[in-house]
């Protein structure tokens, strides 16, 4: 949407409901891009993004993860990644192949579990390697059907492989969550934990899904979401979130593309930089997440989110 339309927008909502607190400010996001590698070298790596070939330099500096350390050699052509640069335009991180199942756990196996990751999202069948497991269960030590599970994961031909624990798993069953008091009014900035959803070449245009969307007519909701642990204001598919990377000081306004009803059952905790609020506020994509600075391998950042809208 133009910005003279969205500044349009806003005062007439302000004229309505009053002016919304000031959003939450910060440095600008970094650039960062998903894509598919078409060629690499130690100094340039070509992608196909946006249905366009685009060139970006690389330096002895830039970080490579391919399930955990890699190297130029896990940049092979038909490789999906997520790029982050630096403000000089070299790349700084890549993540190859990278992708998060995060839902409740349907079935469970030795080596695998089976999760329902909500109804946008379905259900994802994750191999967990026996090098990964006991990293896995140190923070997720209830491999249970009817309980959470968030798992950072590397491409395989066989689907997801778990390579850790995207957070520590909540203590309570999935359908066991205690929601806040309906009296208790949603705060106008949203502080708790930011999450990222998908995997490296998913298609998703950046943005964000937030866990409070309408289920009534057509804004995009599901009917049988979850409140959530925290007051939400409602919002539409299409609206809009300022999000701020607590950890790091950066902060980008961006679009709601999905309902976010799967992060609403996770009451838990970030601590990238001290214990953040209890409550996933949002989950956005890859490339948005990196470019406020959050390391997809890490799995979360201290975030305050204000939500376009009435409070």
């Amino acid at each position: 949407m133009p910005s003279a339309s969205r500044e349009a927008r806003r005062r007439r909502r302000a004229a309505v409901f009053g002016a919304a607190p000031a959003p939450p400010e910060g440095e600008p996001p970094l650039p960062a891009l998903s894509g598919i590698v078409l060629d690499a070298s130690p100094h340039l790596l070509v992608l196909a993004a946006g249905g366009t070939e685009t060139t970006l330099a690389m330096s002895g500096a830039t970080k490579i993860w391919h399930g955990g350390r890699g190297g130029p050699a896990a940049l092979r052509p038909g490789r999906p990644v997520i790029v982050r640069q630096r403000e000089s335009g070299v790349a700084d991180r890549v993540w190859v192949d990278i992708g998060r199942v995060a839902g409740t756990i349907l079935a469970c196996g030795k080596d695998a579990v089976e999760v329902d990751m909500g109804p946008h999202r379905r259900r994802a069948h994750v191999a967990i390697p026996p090098h990964a497991l006991e990293r896995v269960l140190v923070r997720h030590p209830r491999l249970e059907p009817g309980y959470l599970v968030d798992l950072i994961c590397v491409g395989s031909p066989d689907g997801p492989r778990a390579v850790r624990p995207g957070t520590s798993q909540p203590g309570y069953r999935a359908d066991d969550l205690a929601a806040p008091d309906a009296t208790v009014p949603a705060p106008g900035v949203l502080r708790g934990t930011a999450t990222w959803f998908g995997h490296a070449g998913g298609g998703a245009p950046d943005g964000a899904a937030y866990p409070a969307v309408d289920s009534e007519g057509a804004a995009g909701g599901c009917a049988d979401a979850p409140s959530g642990c925290v007051p939400f204001p409602y919002l539409s598919v299409g609206g809009e979130l300022t999000v701020r990377n607590e950890c790091g000081g950066r902060a980008a306004t961006v679009p709601v593309v999905e309902c976010g009803c799967t992060a609403a059952r996770f009451c838990d905790r970030c601590v990238e930089c001290g214990a953040s609020p209890r409550g996933r506020i949002v989950e956005l994509t890859p490339a948005a997440f990196a470019g406020l600075g959050g390391e997809l391998d890490a799995g979360c950042f201290n975030a305050s989110v204000q939500v376009e809208g009435p409070w």
